[in-house]
């Protein structure tokens, strides 16, 4: 048994004399055995599952690479993007702001050319539209009157055609009707 574990009652006793000498041995045996066990387990245990000393050491090791030898280096690579970020805000953005509006100027204006010049020719057809609207419009009222004056000929000229065939059929009549007449007298002989 190792040092750190304590013993069971009576370890350091002599045991008695007697029947029971076996049974007490047995059981101090397996307690120490189970001690042993359970010793064991923690230490596995300590080394599987606790991980504390091992982050702890990581985490040591980072902060040492990280504060000495990277210390110096991140400062100068920090102050190396700060100048950048002066140099680019203070001198190169205006510059290419100015050149930009240099280059864009003619550029808007022209775009603002073809819009008003969009906006006439959209102005226009418009207007074209508008002026076929009405022609059409006038030229349909033109074609309503012109059909009506037809159809208003043509019930005249049907009423004429109407009479003309009803004044042919009462002539029509009357020829057979005397011929009718003149048959039936040769047919008397």
């Amino acid at each position: 048994m190792s040092g750190g574990a304590t013993e069971g009652p009576g370890a350091g006793e002599a045991a008695p004399t007697g029947g029971g000498t076996r049974k007490r041995d047995s059981l101090g045996t397996a307690g120490s055995a189970a001690q042993l066990i359970i010793k064991d387990l923690g230490e596995i245990h300590s080394r599987l599952l606790d991980h504390r000393p091992i982050i702890q050491g990581e985490a040591r090791y980072f902060v040492k690479e990280f504060e000495e030898k990277r210390g110096l280096r991140e400062m100068r690579v920090l102050e190396n993007l700060k100048h950048m970020t002066q140099e680019t805000s203070e001198q190169t953005l205006p510059r290419c702001q100015e050149a930009m509006e240099l280059s864009l100027r003619p550029l808007l204006q022209t775009v603002q050319a073809a819009a008003a010049s969009a906006s006439r020719l959209q102005q226009r057809e418009r207007d074209r539209r508008q002026i076929l609207n009405d022609h059409l419009i006038a030229s349909e009222k033109k074609q309503r009157a012109q059909w009506e004056a037809f159809m208003t000929q043509q019930r005249g000229e049907q009423a004429a055609v109407d009479e003309e065939h009803s004044r042919a059929l009462g002539r029509l009549r009357a020829q057979y009707a005397q011929m009718e007449k003149d048959l039936a007298k040769f047919s008397t002989f």
